[in-house]
């Protein structure tokens, strides 16, 4: 399970949904991992298509019977990634997509060696300030934790292998999608045809 998992990472308020969005409809073979959450929906969020919407004992249950790749408190509530959907879509060729925190990023990469971390960054604290209050989906002191957490998270952008800066939308378009094609370009995504080339010339000496 090598770099056919692409981890994103990125303040709340970044454009994160929309950059993704927009990479699973511009490659075929690449699935996003909906998330399990603990917390309420916002706005016309709705289960199974923003996220898995479950309890805290649901959730738990799951912690303990080792389902989740990932989990991870944020904002005072609970997220975690299914490793089964993971694990399946990987070995069946496909490449996925998760959207995870700092926390959880740190725990996909200590199990899965040469996963492809990406961070999304706002332009600026202004901007993200923003973005935040524009969205009209949380009360003033819910955007202030938010905001706080994020000037913590944005330090961890050297854990990364790549940094989007989301000011100009289109130009983060094209850097994302040139992250996924250098990904494909990768040996060990090559692998079967590589060996079909190596044996059309005789095989290995």
């Amino acid at each position: 399970m090598r770099e056919n998992l692409y981890i994103v990472s990125a303040p709340s308020g970044s454009g994160k949904t929309t950059l993704l969005q927009h990479l699973v409809t511009k490659f075929d073979h690449l699935l996003f991992s909906i998330s399990y959450t603990t917390r309420t929906p916002r706005g016309h969020e709705e289960d199974g298509i923003e996220y898995f919407f479950i309890d805290r004992d649901e959730f738990q249950g799951m912690v303990d019977r080792r389902e989740f790749l990932e989990s991870a408190e944020y904002h005072g509530n609970l997220y975690g990634t299914s490793r089964q959907f993971v694990e399946e879509n990987i070995a069946s060729g496909h490449a996925v997509i998760l959207d995870i925190d700092v926390q959880g990023a740190q725990q996909v990469k200590d199990q899965i060696e040469g996963a492809v971390t990406i961070f999304l960054m706002p332009p600026s604290f202004t901007e993200l300030e923003r973005r935040l209050k524009e969205r009209r989906l949380e009360d003033d002191e819910t955007i202030r934790r938010r905001l706080a957490i994020a000037k913590k998270e944005i330090l961890r952008y050297n854990d990364y292998d790549y940094v989007v800066i989301n000011d100009k939308l289109d130009e983060s378009f094209g850097l994302l999608e040139a992250i996924v094609r250098s990904g494909s370009a990768r040996p060990i995504c090559q692998e079967e045809r590589i060996r079909e080339i190596i044996a059309s010339f005789g095989g290995m000496d």
